[in-house]
């Protein structure tokens, strides 16, 4: 029996008739809490793929179905289906991750990754090129180390991330299991992971299955993150919920809450853009489940499901009107928020090498150029990592901005770890300059179904002919954040970056400029769907100007604003 009419029920804005809604809140309210066909469709060999609706079923699990797009073509002309292959997301919380947990990705990936394995720009692992055969294992060998996939991606909220690399080590213990309990309670709570993936028994029980989510989960994706100032690496001012660390001296007092973030938008679509969020406020840190269940049931009530590509919560705000949405976070929470606190931040990248942390240990940050752990281009990158995990007992935590850092090194351990940096070249060789060290790219092709063109494959050449043109200038040791997406999505949070380019079509990008160095301000469209020759010239001009013209301590963005070259932006 169709449940369509409990659609509705999900939302307390009845201005979205039935027959208006997106097809896909009917396919999940029909879907039986996410279980679907995902059972026979992963026991069906005749086709390296899953059948209909269960594509996007999969995504709530952490998985999604993708094919080689290098070979498509090809594949079609010989009449062959695509070269049907999965990726695979883990939930982990703020990045952290124990040396064990690091040793069973390293086996997973070998086994059925491609013998590689991607470090995301939200603090977690992907793997890429699983067999259809190969993604059940995949889960359960994740299982064994307490590691799962629920929610990776999905109509729910998305692995929650935390500043990666503060200066109090107290201070980050603290968020990081905060920010864990809380992904861990925003989570569904349906029996369909472990029923499909750990081959459990389905219990009967009068209970609500969903309590929160209910069985329309949200109108799309809901991204929440913890930064600790004055590190802004998780871009709090992107995410739809975002947590800033006010302490004192005794840790964490409580939390400035920022609502409303967000970098999707689709090309030729203005009722889509990128937004950043406002704060709105400051809570007491025992408050934190309350304040986010009241964010999110908001915009599970009000937010569009009608226009998907409206769905988001920043366009919630923007549509019912951010003082409109405060009261009504405010009624749900059953207190109003206090004034916010003060705070400052002064960077959204990382420090490399070694630092010293408040309790006397120390910790090592790894370059990974875009996140890709292999042992390719004359770097045994994979063998490195997997070597250090071996020996060291202090564990990992990947940074938003695709890099690892080595964590928890005691003083006596620090020499075995300095000897196995050298021994596999991990200790910043490939870093060459500081626009590198401050570059992101997300996927893109071969395997993002999304992308429009080249972005993680192209960055490195990009980034070695913008180096001789720094060079050149005398700019080679200047912090300029560059980001790449192969399409306008944003993966890589492009839209706050300095230079930020957006796949239009093959070689082609759109050229946005003028970002904030820290997270702050977005940056603006400067020319659209150029390719290389003109990105290049574009970059000469404008970056000739800058070592001309700057004024001491001045980021490029802000020089590209102060000058006139871009609009006056806040």
């Amino acid at each position: 029996m169709s449940i369509e009419n409990e659609v509705v029920d999900r939302s307390t804005d009845l201005s979205q008739p039935l027959d208006r809604l997106n097809p896909d809140e009917t396919m999940k309210a029909n879907s039986d809490y996410l279980r679907g066909t995902i059972a026979q469709g992963l026991a069906e060999r005749i086709t390296a793929s899953v059948p209909g609706n269960d594509i996007k079923l999969m995504k709530f699990h952490g998985i999604y179905q993708q094919d080689d797009r290098d070979i498509r073509d090809e594949r079609r002309r010989q009449k062959l289906e695509p070269d049907y292959r999965f990726m695979i997301r883990v939930r982990l919380p703020g990045g952290v991750c124990s040396s064990a947990q690091w040793l069973k990705i390293d086996a997973l990936s070998r086994a059925h990754g491609g013998d590689q394995v991607r470090l995301t720009t939200r603090q977690t692992f992907q793997f890429h090129w699983v067999l259809k055969e190969d993604v059940q294992p995949t889960i359960r060998g994740l299982h064994e180390e307490l590691l799962d996939t629920i929610a990776a991606c999905g109509d729910d909220s998305r692995g929650v991330m935390c500043t990666a690399d503060p200066r109090d080590s107290a201070v980050h213990a603290e968020v990081a299991a905060l920010s864990k309990a809380l992904s861990d309670h925003v989570i569904p709570k349906t029996g369909a992971y472990h029923e499909i993936w750990y081959g459990e028994e389905r219990v009967a029980t009068s209970e609500p299955e969903e309590p929160f989510y209910g069985r329309t989960y949200l109108p799309r994706k809901f991204k929440i993150g913890f930064v600790v100032p004055p590190s802004n690496d998780i871009d709090v001012y992107t995410q739809d919920l975002g947590y800033i660390a006010i302490t004192g001296p005794d840790g964490v007092e409580g939390f400035n809450v920022a609502i409303g973030g967000g970098m999707g938008r689709t090309d030729n679509a203005p009722h889509t853009y990128p937004r950043l969020a406002d704060v709105i406020g400051f809570i007491p840190k025992d408050r934190l489940v309350a304040a986010t269940d009241a964010v999110m049931s908001v915009q599970r009530d009000y937010g569009n499901r009608v226009d998907r590509p409206r769905a988001r919560f920043k366009y919630t705000i923007d549509d019912k009107g951010l003082d409109w949405i405060k009261r009504e976070i405010e009624a749900r929470m059953g207190e109003p928020f206090e004034p916010a606190r003060p705070f400052e931040l002064t960077s959204n990248g990382d420090e490399y090498g070694w630092r010293q942390n408040s309790n006397g240990r120390f910790s090592y940050t790894v370059f990974i150029q875009s996140g890709r752990v292999w042992n390719k281009g004359g770097r045994a990158l994979m063998d490195g990592l997997r070597a250090i995990a071996e020996v060291h007992p202090g564990g990992f935590r990947l940074t938003p901005n695709q890099n690892l850092i080595i964590s928890d090194i005691a003083p006596e351990e620090r020499p075995v770890i300095e000897a196995l940096l050298a021994e596999y070249e991990l200790d910043g060789g490939e870093a060459k300059s500081a626009l590198r060290r401050n570059s992101i790219a997300c996927v893109a092709l071969p395997t993002c179904g999304l992308a429009m063109a080249e972005a993680e494959r192209y960055l490195p050449d990009l980034l070695g002919k913008i180096e001789a043109i720094l060079e050149g200038k005398g700019l080679l040791d200047e912090a300029i954040t560059i980001r790449i997406s192969g399409c306008p999505n944003g993966c890589s949070r492009p839209y706050v970056a300095e230079i930020a380019l957006t796949g239009r079509a093959p070689g082609k990008y759109n050229l946005y400029l003028g970002g904030g160095f820290h997270g702050q301000r977005l940056n603006q469209l400067f020319r659209e769907n150029i390719g290389e020759p003109a990105i290049l010239e574009t970059l000469t001009d404008l970056l000739g100007r800058y070592a001309d013209g700057r004024e001491p301590g001045e980021h490029f963005g802000d020089f590209l604003v102060r000058s006139g070259v871009l609009e006056q932006a806040a």
